[in-house]
């Protein structure tokens, strides 16, 4: 069994508090979102062995990225452009929408959502993206990304995590499943003779470039995840609970995030902010609608602005029944 790694523990400053110092200049949304992917931490760590060096990172902004940032968030017009072109309601995309403006700002980006077909009728795969990273004595490195932004909450009877309790909020999805698929069929996309066609220069490298957010189980948050898992020791991370068991603060005020909001943490004027009681009402009103967690933000007041101080799902009464049989099925199934 391997020794459990208590550096993934919860950091005494939370990613919000450093987010919120960092990017306090920062008004706009989508601009919000950018310095977010941009500069959150990875949710794999790269050094891990489990990723046997496949797993990508943006690396540390330069100043120069960041005076780019503050002068987009006053003039974010071309970022509006892209984001509203073909718009689409899911999150993938979105964040793929941001990644490809920073990567054509950049002059790293040959192309991205490259359809690779062999014949007419059959679809190999797709590349996400396609980049210049670095050199060799060919010329520029041409790297296959696969890119993902995920949000997975912790579901866990046992003494041993496995990568898949970590399930989705609809639990179509784990971190294991979504791993391996990556490592094990989309990585090996440029290894086709069918991708040749699509390639003006040989691909050097395939890596997945992994972002998100990873729930705890409100009275247990700070918990403690096997090395061998490969995730990154400063991941962005929040709690999940029912309803009924949302440890409400005096005075708290709350957000219900939509799901393309998901990203960075929040900031929104104070006036938007709920009640404990009208969190109660508002969240009640979607699970009438639909059974699927609702992500919510509890912020602090600072004058007209409320700041997202941490975030969580609230699930349905009978999801951690049905996420534990999903995790249950999934162990079975190894």
């Amino acid at each position: 069994m391997p020794t459990p790694r208590t550096d993934l523990q919860a950091p005494t400053e939370s990613f919000q508090q450093q987010f919120h110092r960092r990017w306090s200049s920062l008004r706009d949304p989508h601009v919000r979102a950018l310095a977010w992917l941009l500069d959150a931490p990875d949710l794999l760590d790269a050094r891990a062995p489990r990723w046997d060096g496949r797993i990508a990172s943006l690396g540390a902004l330069s100043e120069m990225d960041i005076t780019w940032l503050q002068a987009l968030d006053k003039n974010p017009r071309e970022l509006y452009l892209l984001i509203n072109a073909q718009p689409s309601a899911r999150l993938g995309r979105y964040a793929e929408k941001l990644l490809t403006f920073y990567l054509q700002h950049t002059g790293r980006l040959i192309a991205h959502n490259v359809q690779v077909r062999n014949g007419p009728n059959e679809t190999i795969g797709e590349f996400d993206f396609l980049v210049r990273d670095g050199q060799d004595d060919a010329g520029p490195c041409v790297v296959h990304w696969e890119f993902a932004t995920k949000f997975y909450l912790l579901e866990s009877h046992r003494d041993q995590i496995q990568a898949d309790a970590f399930v989705g909020p609809n639990l179509a999805d784990s971190l294991g499943a979504k791993m391996n698929k990556i490592m094990q069929q989309q990585l090996m996309l440029s290894a086709h003779p069918a991708a040749a066609q699509y390639l003006t220069q040989a691909v050097t490298r395939a890596q997945a470039l992994v972002k998100g957010w990873l729930f705890y189980r409100e009275s247990t948050e700070v918990a403690t995840v096997p090395a061998a898992l490969g995730i990154s020791a400063q991941h962005c991370r929040g709690f999940w609970c029912e309803m009924s068991a949302l440890q409400a603060g005096d005075g708290d005020r709350y957000l219900v995030l939509p799901r393309l909001e998901w990203l960075a943490p929040a900031r929104a004027a104070a006036g938007k902010t709920l009640s404990g009681a009208q969190l109660r009402e508002a969240v009640q009103l979607l699970f009438n609608e639909t059974l699927a967690p609702v992500m919510i933000a509890v912020c602090d007041v600072e004058g007209d602005a409320a700041l997202e101080r941490r975030r969580g799902f609230l699930v349905p009464d009978d999801w951690r029944g049905k996420a534990a049989q999903r995790v249950q099925q999934a162990v079975v199934q190894i």
